[in-house]
C-alpha cells in the first residue's frame, strides 16, 4: 500500500515511469481497432433517435398495477399502431412513444389505456405530439456550436503553445466524439436533445485534461536543442508520467458525481431525464481521459519530431546508444553489478539497482532540471592556503 501510496511522488521524481510516448503504436491500434468498430456501427445500425429528433406521440398515465407487456399489448390492440410502441417505466408513471398520430387516433389510444388498467378516464392518459422539426433545429444548433468551438481550440492552443499543440489536441477530441457516437450506435442507446448537450460539454473537459498535460510538455521541452542529451519524446513522456496522477485523480472525482446520476438517479431511482445526460458524460469522459493521456501526447511527439531540429536530435541520440564504446561500457557495467536478492537490503554498500525504464525517467528528469550545458566562466582559482 505504502508504494501505491507513493506512486505519483516516484513518477514525478523519475524514479517510476510508464512509457506510454513509446508505445504509440500499441494506443494507435487499440483506438484504430475502437474507431473501426464505431464506424461500422454507425453505417450498418445507425444512431436510435428519440422523438425530438424524429417525432412521433407521447402517452403518460399512472398505474400501480401495470406491467411492461401489458402496456405494450394495449397500445397495439387499439388497432392505430402499426409500429411497436416504446414502453417505458418512471419516477411518475408510464410512457409510451409511438410514430406521429393523427387525433382520433390519439383519442382511440388513449380510450384502449384507460380501459385495459380501470382508469377513471380517457382522459387520465395525457398525450402529446412532438414534430421532427424542433430536434432538426437542435442538431443543427449544436453543430454550429462544435464548429465554433474548434475554431476558437485551435486558435487560442496556436497562440498559446503552437499549431501541432492544436493539431494533436483537435484530433483527441474527434477520436472522443466518434467513440462515443459509436458506442451510442453499437450499444443503441437513445440520443436525445440532453444526450447532444452532454456530448458538447464532454469536449470541454478532454480539451481541459490534454492543456494540462501540453503545458508540462511545453516546460520539460523548453530550450531543446540538436545538442541536448534528451529527445522531444523522453521529455514529453516525463511530462504525462509527472501530470499522469493528477488527470487519474480528476477523471475519478468527475465520474463519481456523473456515476451517481446515471446508476442511482436513472438506473435506481427511474429519472429517465438523468439518464440521457449522465450516460454520454460518463462515456465521454472515459473516452477523453484515456485519449488526453494515451493520444494526444504521443502525437504531439510525432508531430514534433517531423521537425529536422528534433529529428536531428533523436538520430543523434539513437546513434550515442547504439554506439560500439556506449554497448561495451554497458557491458562492462553489467558484468560488474552484484545481484541483491529481493526484500533485502544494499550488499557491502551496493545499493540495489533500479529497472531500465526508472534509470532512464529520472535520467531525462535530471537534465530537463538542469538545462542545456553551460560553459564554465573564466577565473582564477584561489590556492589552499588562502
Amino acid at each position: 500500500m505504502s508504494r501505491l501510496g507513493n506512486l505519483g511522488g516516484r513518477l514525478y521524481r523519475g524514479e517510476s515511469s510508464i512509457d506510454f510516448v513509446g508505445k504509440q503504436r500499441l494506443w494507435y491500434a487499440v483506438s484504430g481497432l475502437i474507431l473501426i468498430v464505431s464506424i461500422a456501427s454507425l453505417a450498418t445500425l445507425g444512431l436510435n433517435m428519440g422523438i425530438e429528433f424524429k417525432g412521433g406521440s407521447v402517452f403518460q398515465f399512472k398505474s400501480n398495477q401495470a406491467t411492461t407487456q401489458q402496456v405494450r399489448s394495449a397500445v397495439e390492440h387499439s388497432g392505430v399502431v402499426h409500429q411497436q410502441p416504446i414502453v417505458q417505466k418512471t419516477s411518475i408513471g408510464w410512457r409510451v412513444q409511438t410514430e406521429s398520430l393523427k387525433s382520433d387516433q390519439l383519442l382511440t389510444v388513449q380510450k384502449s389505456l384507460a380501459d385495459t388498467f380501470h382508469l377513471s378516464s380517457p382522459d387520465s392518459v395525457s398525450p402529446s405530439s412532438v414534430g421532427a422539426s424542433w430536434g432538426a433545429d437542435i442538431s443543427k444548433k449544436a453543430f454550429q456550436g462544435l464548429i465554433i468551438f474548434v475554431i476558437l481550440v485551435i486558435a487560442y492552443l496556436s497562440i498559446a503553445f503552437e499549431w501541432r499543440m492544436a493539431a494533436a489536441a483537435v484530433i483527441a477530441l474527434a477520436h472522443d466524439i466518434l467513440i462515443t457516437i459509436g458506442i451510442y450506435s453499437l450499444l443503441q442507446f437513445e440520443v436525445t436533445p440532453g444526450s447532444v448537450v452532454g456530448l458538447l460539454t464532454i469536449l470541454g473537459y478532454s480539451l481541459y485534461d490534454t492543456v494540462v498535460v501540453f503545458d508540462k510538455v511545453r516546460e520539460n521541452t523548453r530550450g531543446l536543442s540538436p545538442s541536448s542529451r534528451v529527445s522531444y519524446s523522453q521529455a514529453a513522456n516525463l511530462a504525462l508520467n509527472q501530470t499522469l496522477v493528477r488527470s487519474i485523480n480528476t477523471t475519478v472525482i468527475a465520474l463519481l458525481p456523473v456515476g451517481g446520476l446515471l446508476f442511482i438517479g436513472a438506473g435506481f431511482l427511474g429519472a429517465g431525464t438523468l439518464k440521457d445526460l449522465a450516460l454520454v458524460l460518463f462515456v465521454g469522459m472515459l473516452a477523453g481521459a484515456y485519449s488526453s493521456i494515451c493520444i494526444a501526447t504521443p502525437l504531439l511527439a510525432d508531430l514534433k519530431e517531423r521537425d529536422p531540429k528534433m529529428k536531428a536530435l533523436r538520430e543523434r541520440l539513437r546513434a550515442r546508444e547504439n554506439s560500439p564504446k556506449r554497448q561495451a561500457r554497458s557491458g562492462r557495467q553489467a558484468s560488474t553489478s552484484v545481484a541483491v536478492p529481493s526484500g533485502s537490503g544494499p550488499v557491502d554498500g551496493v545499493e540495489e539497482p533500479q529497472d531500465e525504464a526508472g534509470e532512464s525517467a529520472a535520467a531525462v528528469r535530471r537534465v530537463v532540471q538542469q538545462g542545456p550545458r553551460q560553459q564554465p566562466k573564466k577565473g582564477t582559482r584561489r590556492s589552499r592556503g588562502q
